[in-house]
């Protein structure tokens, strides 16, 4: 097995893990993968991995999401890439991926050196429309939407399955709006289907195994681990970002 092929078969892993609940764990594939492709590459060759990954999840959390939020965050999240679609030819990537970490690395911040809320929060139009608009930019540039959705869903303190079925709900359809996006500015021309195959047996798999995690995680050490991996993600993306804009 090339080189490519290991980082292709761990991406695709680490995708299944964020579709079966691990959210923040799926911004994770696209840097690994910018390693030796352009990034926006990187995002076209994962997204039929993505989709199948969604499709299983889904049918695993159909009946777990927080449909108030799905109701503020979908359209908000599709007018996002919408907005990326039209702007990704004349934006740079780097100053995207910046702005993914530092929103990502702020919300972790806050978090260690604010004291915890009394209450958890509800779902709130006016921060729901702007946070599903960056998760929608974000998520088009490199499938880097988790830190914009979790700084806005986390404090809401939603049981684990409500979190991820919102999730997984929400990303899905971000995903599917991505095909035509993706072919109008000439990314999908590439993708060998052949290859893909078995990657997205893999994806799948990775998908239970994420399931398996959340339902035997307790609510605080949940919240902890989706933290923890938030602000590693977030980390990478602000240093590879300030390496390439320098």
């Amino acid at each position: 097995m090339t080189p490519e092929m290991i980082l292709l078969t761990i991406a695709a892993f680490v995708v299944g893990l964020s579709k079966g609940g691990l959210s923040a764990a799926g911004a994770l594939a696209v840097p690994m993968l910018s390693i030796w492709m352009d990034p926006l590459q990187a995002a076209a060759a994962l997204l039929p991995i993505y989709i199948a990954s969604d499709m299983v999840a889904v049918a695993i959390y159909r009946k777990q999401p927080s449909w108030p939020n799905l109701r503020i965050l979908v359209p908000a999240s599709l007018a996002g890439v919408a907005l990326a679609t039209l702007a990704a030819p004349h934006v740079p990537m780097a100053a995207v991926t910046l702005l993914t970490g530092v929103i990502g690395l702020t919300f972790v911040v806050q978090t260690l050196l604010l004291p915890p809320a009394t209450a958890p929060r509800h779902a709130r139009v006016g921060p729901g429309i702007a946070w599903g608009l960056v998760t929608g930019v974000t998520s088009f540039i490199s499938h880097n939407g988790a830190p914009p959705f979790t700084a806005y869903l986390l404090p809401q303190k939603l049981p684990n399955l409500a979190f991820a079925g919102t999730a997984t709900i929400t990303f899905a359809i971000i995903n599917l709006s991505k095909l035509p996006a993706y072919h109008e500015i000439g990314l999908t021309g590439g993708l060998d289907l052949p290859v893909l195959a078995p990657l997205i047996a893999v994806a799948v798999a990775g998908a239970f195994a994420g399931r398996w995690l959340v339902g035997r995680l307790p609510q605080r050490v949940y919240s902890a681990v989706i933290r923890a991996m938030l602000a590693l993600v977030s980390a990478y993306l602000c240093v590879t970002a300030t390496i390439a804009l320098l």
